[in-house]
């Protein structure tokens, strides 16, 4: 499979109307039975956060948060998350908490900060975006995630690739992701993916102490705050839009399906009062 050739400097590929997306979006999740909630601080855009709801009284034994579209340049994570609600295929013992879009002021503009000139996922120490703000509001009502994903593109990548956060030395879901998007999409080659080097094909695994950084990712909040194991999924985003698509999906039905282990009871109970 031939890159495009099209990102010169930054993304010049495929955009979305976002607010289409997010209609589809809205469909889906009422059809199949979730909670939708939309939330916006100060004068910033409204925000959609989606819940699932138990289709019997089941206690659900694992957690699982998934995101996408905080760069407004990266249209393959709603579209994904489009594709997965319509689907509707999730494990009967997974609870399910998704932000599709956080960012859509910038798909408004092709750009990766938002509309404030702001990279969102830059910004969660901070907190100096309404965007961000919103979506930690309703981020500390949730419970502790037994795994967290990050939709995300880099449209200088030849490839798929994964950062994993694991540092208990939980099964790790990364090889079952890269093995389920290598049938749809390319595979990160490079021994130094973004300035580190990896630990596998198409996997790094960085050591990081987030308490060192000023500029906190959404996965460093969500490290520090909701959860242990943390997966952000990077689509190359110089192939064609269904291939990126179609890359996330799988990635989050392999992990789905590939036996994200519960962490333990007692600190999902003490961790929701945290951050």
């Amino acid at each position: 499979m031939e890159r495009l050739g099209k990102n010169r400097g930054r993304y010049l590929g495929e955009t979305i109307e976002i607010e289409s997306v997010l209609d589809g979006i809205r469909r889906a999740a009422q059809i199949h039975g979730w909670s939708a909630e939309s939330l916006s601080s100060d004068s910033g855009p409204n925000l959609l956060f989606l819940t699932r709801n138990p289709t019997a009284p089941i206690l659900f034994r694992r957690q699982v948060y998934i995101s996408a579209g905080i760069h407004g340049d990266e249209p393959a994570g709603p579209l994904a998350i489009l594709s997965l609600l319509e689907q509707d295929i999730w494990p009967a013992d997974t609870g399910l908490w998704i932000a599709p879009c956080l960012n859509p002021t910038g798909f408004r503009r092709n750009t990766r900060e938002s509309a404030d000139g702001i990279d969102l996922n830059r910004d969660y120490l901070q907190g100096r975006s309404t965007e961000v703000r919103s979506h930690l509001t309703w981020l500390r009502k949730l419970p502790a995630f037994d795994a967290c994903f990050c939709l995300h593109e880099d449209w200088e990548s030849a490839g798929f690739y994964l950062y994993e956060l694991n540092p208990d030395s939980r099964p790790s879901l990364a090889p079952a992701i890269v093995d389920a998007v290598r049938s749809v999409c390319p595979i990160e080659s490079a021994a130094m993916i973004d300035g580190r080097e990896i630990n596998a094909p198409g996997i790094i695994r960085p050591s990081i102490d987030p308490r060192l950084r000023p500029d906190w990712p959404e996965a460093f909040w969500l490290f520090q705050n909701r959860t242990r194991l943390s997966y952000t999924l990077e689509s190359p985003s110089d192939f064609p839009l269904p291939v990126r698509v179609a890359a996330l999906v799988n990635a989050i039905q392999a992990a789905l399906t590939n036996g994200i282990s519960p962490i333990d009871l007692s600190a999902r109970a003490s961790n929701p009062g945290s951050g």
